[in-house]
């Protein structure tokens, strides 16, 4: 069964002691690819750096919303051309934390969103509790490709993004409890969507509680399978191809 995790960040430093033991189990337990994804200048380049190590490690760049007061256009610009970055992200807008104010969390998303349209580069989108703004923004430009990371908004949001084409990622966060995702999960069409951990974080059930791994990603698969009634592997493969055709078309020998 081959995995493609979508979105990680696995040059945090929750990985320091073991980084290399834990992308070689990945590797050697059926995950193919891996995106790992910056969120300011640091982990940008970090994420870089691990795609440059290893051939099954790509990065995508960008701000996060929590720290879009740190946004630098010139240095996304110029570290988006390395061939080994397929996505601008991730970027987008958290009304939750609120840890930038939100006329310049949304100034920055839209320079994003201009950045990887004239890269022509998909995009990463975080979006808590801003479905509203992030829609709005993404469609005043309409770029072709892009995902909502770690989804969190309700059916009616879900066939919105769709409608446009759009993508939608699911984490473990979809074996908690109080996250009843399952009627969007059933609606997405079958070429419209993708599994991720987010690690270290949102470690799925039942492993909550340790720190996160695309070894987990299994859970994710089979808590999707179970509710669209469907077999593990047939949802490994379904969001396999997804993402590389969504991340990877051209870049698999850059």
């Amino acid at each position: 069964m081959k995995i493609f995790e979508t979105h990680a960040h696995l040059d945090f430093s929750q990985y320091n002691k073991d980084r290399e033991q834990v992308l070689q189990n990945c590797f050697k337990n059926g995950v193919e690819y891996i995106i790992n994804v910056g969120v300011e200048q640091k982990t940008c380049r970090q994420s870089i750096a691990l795609a440059e190590k290893y051939e099954q490690i790509f990065a995508a760049v960008g701000f996060h919303p929590h720290d879009a007061k740190k946004y630098d256009s010139n240095f996304l610009l110029k570290i988006a051309r390395h061939p080994k970055v397929v996505a601008i992200g991730e970027i987008g807008l958290d009304f939750y934390r609120d840890l930038s104010p939100r006329d310049i969390q949304r100034n920055v998303f839209e320079e994003q969103v201009k950045i990887a349209l004239e890269l022509e580069l998909p995009i990463i989108v975080h979006d808590r509790e801003a479905h509203d703004d992030c829609f709005d923004i993404l469609s005043r430009y309409n770029p072709e490709k892009v995902v909502f990371h770690c989804f969190s908004g309700d059916e009616i949001f879900a066939e919105k993004v769709v409608e446009k084409g759009w993508y939608i990622s699911f984490t473990g966060s979809i074996t908690y409890r109080n996250y009843n995702l399952e009627n969007v999960i059933r609606l997405v069409p079958p070429d419209r969507f993708f599994i991720e951990t987010d690690s270290p974080y949102l470690t799925p059930v039942p492993m909550r509680g340790k720190r996160n791994s695309p070894l987990f990603l299994r859970y994710v698969i089979e808590k999707i399978a179970d509710i669209r009634g469907i077999s593990p592997r047939q949802v490994a493969e379904i969001t396999y191809c997804n993402a590389c055709n969504f991340f990877l078309v051209g870049k698999k020998n850059s």
